[in-house]
């Protein structure tokens, strides 16, 4: 019998709060890899990323009889992490993001330009507000819904639309040099 990944997950929490610690393992290895990139869009430096992911899942273990199975565990997990992210932000100076690993394929020009065009993304993410910055990338990097997003960040999904809205013309301004219609 198959179950939704949100059923699944919540039959995991249930398990990990009744003692079986190897649950907890599980829902760590489903949805490491999409938090760590959201850590690490927020933060911009994969130091930074991978302290923040550690903090918010040690969190997460210590509250998990707080997580409210009506919602999703992922939605959840995400916004542990984007609070994790804005604290590690608020607790350290500012530094410069570290260069993108480029990629190995292509030739050497292409493989600098991407990495070029990897680095002004992340600078104009980091230009970016928390609040913009935590809707870009939940919607473009952690594939999330207006819905999901909404539930993330604690805002309705009117206002995720809005701030999507608002934070793809900063980027298009910084990135493309769009300007705003008068």
């Amino acid at each position: 019998m198959y179950l939704p990944q949100e059923a699944d997950d919540a039959e995991l929490v249930r398990r990990t709060l009744a003692g079986e610690t190897v649950a907890f393992e599980s829902l760590i290895h489903r949805h490491q890899r999409p938090l760590f990139t959201v850590a690490f869009r927020m933060l911009g430096n994969r130091e930074d990323a991978a302290d923040a992911l550690q903090s918010s899942l040690v969190k997460a273990y210590e509250h998990l009889a707080r997580f409210d199975a009506r919602h999703k565990f992922f939605s959840w997990m995400y916004r542990i992490v984007i609070n994790e992210c804005l604290n590690l932000r608020r607790s350290r100076r500012p530094e410069s993001a570290l260069s993108p690993v480029l990629a190995a394929s292509g030739t050497p020009f292409d493989q600098v330009a991407a990495g070029e065009r990897a680095a002004q993304v992340q600078r104009a993410l980091l230009g970016l507000s928390e609040e913009s910055r935590a809707v870009i990338v939940l919607r473009h990097y952690g594939e999330l819904s207006y819905d999901e997003i909404a539930e993330a960040v604690g805002v309705p999904a009117r206002t995720v639309k809005s701030r999507l809205y608002e934070a793809r013309q900063k980027l298009g301004e910084q990135l493309l040099g769009w300007r705003p219609r008068s």
